[in-house]
């Protein structure tokens, strides 16, 4: 018998109550930004998902969870435009902006960029 999915909750358990409430602020953000996106959070990695479909191919972004606050990760981006400079990180595909208040999920391009990351999972999916 298979124990059941960890939840979001779960994960957050074992995060100071600074970084529980931007994790819980920046998921209503993508849930705001992303209409009907489903919610994976990883087995044993500190890491929720956010996209249309199983597995990787359906993901557009994730949040990243650490002691000292939360990455809003975007899946290939590397590819978007980021005109405010937000994106860090030296991956060959992925970006993640690095959140530490709430305050910076309102900074200028950060929800373009979350709405960029779905529009190019769209189009990959039309091909």
């Amino acid at each position: 018998m298979s124990k059941p999915p960890r939840t979001f909750q779960k994960l957050l358990q074992s995060y100071s109550p600074d970084v529980r409430a931007l994790a819980l602020a920046a998921r209503d953000a993508l849930r705001r930004w992303l209409p009907a996106v489903e919610e994976t959070v990883d087995s044993s990695a500190p890491v929720a998902s956010y996209g249309y479909g199983p597995g990787y191919r359906g993901m557009v972004c994730t949040l990243i969870f650490s002691k000292s606050g939360v990455k809003l990760g975007l899946v290939r981006g590397s590819e978007l435009p980021d005109p405010h400079g937000l994106l860090e990180g030296t991956g060959k595909v992925h970006r993640y902006v690095q959140l530490r208040e709430a305050s910076d999920l309102r900074r200028a391009g950060v929800s373009a960029l979350v709405k960029s990351s779905h529009a190019a999972w769209r189009e990959r999916m039309a091909r």
